[in-house]
């Protein structure tokens, strides 16, 4: 009887819903047309979510692109093709997750053309379940001990390497035959009633058997035999697990030899406490014989002040009986001989499984000689940090009493210098305006005058390097990018270091900024690439590098003088011939040279550490002899933000007849001060002293616009003028000049909010400038 086409679709569609796989119909151009239930529940979508879609979004991103051209290649050979059965393919659900899956494919052909319909299945369950038999199989085929499965009558039907290396019967000859085979025939009763025993269900556990191997030999073995059940609960078999003793026999001997030969004395100790077993070694450093201790209470051997809480500390290991080292780190342990004497002692405990049961092996160690030891190397360690910092503080001491000389002389050699410089100045005017007017005598007088002036100005900025040194350098900190700072002054230091010099930078990212002197900075740099062009003739390599730099307690172990927090590191380093460490050690020092004479002063270093260390920062250098030196300098890391350029200076004007109070204590620099005001259009009294000045400022009827006093003066320090001055004349301007500005600085070497210093010795510029600054100043 022909079934209707009507009720023939409708069986096919009952039975497309019925099936356990998920089933989808794809046409040729790669378009889901039909999904049933099972597909629905597999892949997550909704029916109308997935049909009309392309068949490529149920395949994982990483095989998506290639999909379309293996359903071309399977529409040119429609043949059914089961796929995933080696090796799994991945299919992907609605969520974005993948599962393992097998696939058939068969094409239809339909009213509307050919399609492909594809029946898929999950088969994570199986690729597990085959994974842990898998892993099972190769746990057991890995044992060190035998393990042999049999059905309820004895037959061997599974046997592991082990067991072909104990008993000697490869799998392939014993597999099939009876377990009796490697029973002794006196032993055939009693494993039967074993074997009857499993089968009622019961298990077997490390009992001491005789095996006979392939040889015919007889051996122990200790035996666990357990029952083997089918997947209706039904016991269809034994499974044993085998380990040889006559081997664990002899490693026993081999242990107690071992045990008699450690260097530490060892006692094993029982759960209750009980001492079962002690070495020779516990013997001789514990004062008892082995008689003496087996049976006691492990609490013996403890000091009296701590056995009462000892049990408490030993139940506790036994409950977690993991290796523990004890008396290295933590607090010292002692323990106690026979005669109530004690000793400083490391202790290791670990446990073991014996025949009595669960044992701790304690592993005791008498460190007297090694805490001892340990005292003596600490105090010569302490001794040697001592008399490393001693020489440090020595190192600073010294150069701070240097700085304090170099800016006593400085004082009075600026004075000079003043004095030399603009009376100079005044010659060569008077010169000049002669040789303008035709006279031609005093060309050589004009060019004698030159190098007095030349000799002059280098002796100047000689004693500004002292003062630098020294840290009593007037400076002008501005907040900058110490990587702008190297950026400004490279191709100087290009010019400097010759062709024969390769000049390398590698300057940090996202540099932190710092407060210092521009020019200090300039004149750090320069000095540096000066020392590492001597210390490279014949040509090298010099690096400069910038980075921020976390300073914390692993640091300032190397460096004690610096004090956590954040800066930024500067590192200066040249290829060249490098300083021997009796060189090294005085390479800050001022005058202090190896070069030749006349090639340097020796204030080259001397100037970089008293500009480092006046901001705040810290310098120190590495060398070696043939490898080169490397200079660091730590600068400390402001959080205020970078300033703006200062406007250029114009040319100074003519004064408009003001009065200004000069206050000098040496006469000639006053009378050169007093010439160049003069010849300016401003009217000038000067005093040599303090008292002098106050007495004229107390005189109503003089009027004084501008105060200008030295700092360091023989019966009153220019600060207490001013003071006193500005007391008597409220609005009073006041401006200080000074070779030795230290009295009127900070700690930091900065002038307070208001103070105006004019550093000697100066130029007839450099007044003008700085009084008209003075006085264009609002008063209050």
């Amino acid at each position: 009887m022909e079934v209707p086409v009507e009720q023939n679709q409708l069986l096919t569609a009952q039975l497309l819903e019925a099936a356990p796989d998920a089933i989808l119909l794809v046409d040729e151009t790669g378009y889901i047309q039909l999904i049933n239930a099972q597909a629905e529940r597999l892949f997550g979508y909704r029916r109308d979510e997935l049909v009309g879609e392309l068949v490529e979004i149920l395949v994982p991103d990483a095989a998506r692109s290639q999909h379309p051209s293996h359903r071309h290649e399977y529409q040119l050979d429609g043949r059914p093709r089961p796929m995933g059965h080696g090796a799994p393919l991945a299919a992907r659900r609605k969520g974005g997750t993948e599962f393992p899956a097998e696939i058939s494919l068969s094409t239809i052909a339909t009213p509307h053309g050919r399609m492909v319909a594809a029946a898929v299945r999950d088969v994570s369950d199986r690729l597990a379940q085959a994974q842990a038999q898998a892993l099972l199989a190769s746990i057991v085929e890995s044992s060190h001990d035998a393990v042999v499965s049999r059905t309820l009558d004895g037959t061997i039907t599974s046997w592991n390497a082990a067991a072909e290396r104990i008993y000697g019967y490869p799998a392939a000859e014993i597999v099939g035959k009876r377990i009796f085979a490697i029973v002794p025939d006196d032993q055939h009763d009693q494993e039967r009633e074993l074997l009857d025993r499993i089968a009622r269900g019961e298990r077997i556990d490390r009992r001491r058997m005789r095996r006979r191997n392939a040889d015919g030999r007889i051996m122990i073995v200790s035996v666990s035999i357990s029952p083997v059940y089918d997947r209706l609960g039904r016991i269809i078999g034994a499974a044993s697990v085998s380990r040889d003793l006559t081997k664990q026999e002899l490693s026993e001997a081999k242990f107690q030899g071992l045990l008699e030969a450690a260097p530490d004395a060892i006692v094993g100790v029982a759960v209750d406490g009980r001492i079962v077993l002690a070495n020779a070694q516990a013997e001789a450093l514990l004062g008892y014989r082995r008689d003496e201790l087996l049976g006691q209470p492990v609490e013996t051997l403890v000091p009296t002040g701590n056995r009462p809480s000892h049990p408490q500390l030993r139940d506790r290991y036994f409950a977690d009986p993991r290796p523990r080292p004890m008396g290295h780190n933590n607090k010292q342990l002692w323990a106690r001989r026979k005669d109530g004497s004690e000793f400083p002692a490391e202790i290791s405990l670990s446990s073991f499984e014996s025949e009595d049961g669960l044992l701790v092996s304690a592993s005791i160690r008498d460190v007297t000689d090694r805490i001892e030891a340990t005292v003596e190397r600490e105090r010569l360690k302490a001794q040697a940090e001592r008399e490393r910092l001693e020489s440090r503080l020595q190192q600073t001491q010294r150069l701070e009493s240097l700085g304090q000389l170099a800016g006593g002389v400085a004082h009075d050699f600026n004075n000079l210098l003043g004095v030399i410089l603009n009376y100079g100045e005044f010659i060569a005017e008077e010169l000049n305006q002669a040789m303008d007017e035709g006279d031609l005598r005093w060309q050589d007088a004009r060019r004698d005058l030159e190098q007095i002036q030349r000799a002059a100005r280098r002796a100047s900025a000689l004693t500004h390097q002292l003062l630098t040194f020294g840290r009593r350098e007037v400076v002008r900190p501005q907040v900058i990018s110490l990587n702008a700072a190297v950026e400004e002054v490279q191709a100087l230091l290009r010019r400097t270091l010759a062709e024969h010099v390769e000049l390398s930078t590698s300057l940090g990212h996202d540099l932190w900024l710092v407060r210092a002197d521009p020019g200090q900075l300039e004149q750090v740099l320069m000095n540096l690439a000066v020392n590492s062009r001597y210390a490279m003739p014949s040509g090298g390599r010099l690096v400069i590098e910038t980075d921020n730099l976390e300073v914390d307690g692993a640091f300032q172990s190397q460096q004690p003088s610096v004090q956590p927090g954040r800066y930024v590191r500067l590192r200066v380093t040249d290829s060249g011939t490098g300083m021997p460490p009796e060189v090294a050690a005085h390479a800050f020092d001022p005058f202090f040279t190896t070069k030749p004479k006349g090639e340097g002063t020796g204030l080259g270093l001397a100037t970089v550490y008293g500009i480092i260390t006046q901001a705040g920062g810290h310098v120190w250098l590495r060398s070696e002899t043939a490898r080169g030196t490397t200079v660091t300098a730590l600068f400390p890391v402001t959080d205020d933000a970078a300033e703006p350029p200062p406007p250029a200076v114009a040319r100074p004007r003519r004064g408009r007849g003001e009065t200004v109070l000069v206050v000098e204590d040496e006469r000639a620099l006053g009378e050169v001060t007093r010439r160049i005001l003069e010849r300016h259009n401003y009217v000038v009294l000067t005093t040599d002293n303090g008292p002098d000045a106050l007495r004229l400022l107390e005189q109503p009827d003089r009027a004084i616009e501008l105060l200008i006093t030295d700092v360091i003066m023989p019966t009153m320090l220019g600060r207490e003028v001013a003071e006193r001055a500005t007391a008597l004349r409220p609005g009073l301007r006041v401006m200080f000049m000074s070779g030795y500005a230290e009295p009127v600085l900070t700690a930091q070497g900065t002038l307070d909010d208001g103070v105006v210093l004019l550093s000697k010795p100066f130029t007839e510029t450099d007044l003008l400038a700085m009084v008209q600054e003075v006085l264009d100043r609002p008063v209050g």
